[in-house]
């Protein structure tokens, strides 16, 4: 597989690259991992990617799996707790949104029927296909991810900016910007 082009942001190290060839930007229709992805974009909020991805498993074990059901009931114990796990990334903001944006997101599956119906709708269930030559030329956001997030605001989300938005949409095939060359851009 060394032999593959890849989108130069994660070329060289192993876990950057396998992330990239087995997950980032295919699409992803199901609310369990529609809400970790946002998790983890919201706590990547002013860190590298490559942060998060090497504390993912810590963040699962401490985020109970990922079950924004069970995180929706966390009570301040709990978020105090988490303040004190150096497995993942110690943001007292970041722990709260967290919680709320749990509970944001069962309100968005009791509308819709699922958070998926409702953010998939955006791009009328469809993922965006860039034409990136190199990945550099990515944008950091776009018109489609200041509506949403302006939409997930209104909703009761927090932490979850246009960059934030548009990292979500990379990373779960919403938008394909693997470069062009890339061996997995038309795979996806």
């Amino acid at each position: 597989m060394n032999s593959l082009h890849r989108c130069g942001w994660c070329v060289g190290d192993d876990l950057y690259e396998t992330y990239h060839d087995k997950e980032w930007g295919v699409p992803v229709y199901d609310d369990e991992t529609l809400f970790e992805f946002l998790t983890l974009e919201t706590f990547q909020a002013g860190l590298s990617w490559i942060t998060i991805l090497r504390k993912r498993e810590n963040f699962r074990k401490a985020f109970d799996d990922f079950d924004y059901k069970k995180i929706a009931l966390y009570t301040q114990d709990k978020m105090d707790s988490l303040l004190l796990d150096a497995g993942i990334i110690r943001n007292k903001l970041k722990v709260k949104a967290t919680v709320t944006n749990a509970q944001a997101f069962i309100k968005i599956q009791e509308e819709f029927g699922s958070f998926s119906k409702y953010i998939w709708g955006f791009v009328d269930g469809k993922p965006i296909k860039n034409t990136l030559k190199n990945h550099k030329s990515a944008p950091a956001n776009t018109p489609l991810s200041d509506t949403i997030n302006k939409d997930l605001k209104k909703r009761g989300f927090k932490f979850v900016g246009t960059t934030v938005v548009y990292a979500h949409m990379q990373a779960t095939g919403m938008v394909n910007d693997h470069e062009v060359g890339c061996f997995r851009y038309n795979e996806v």
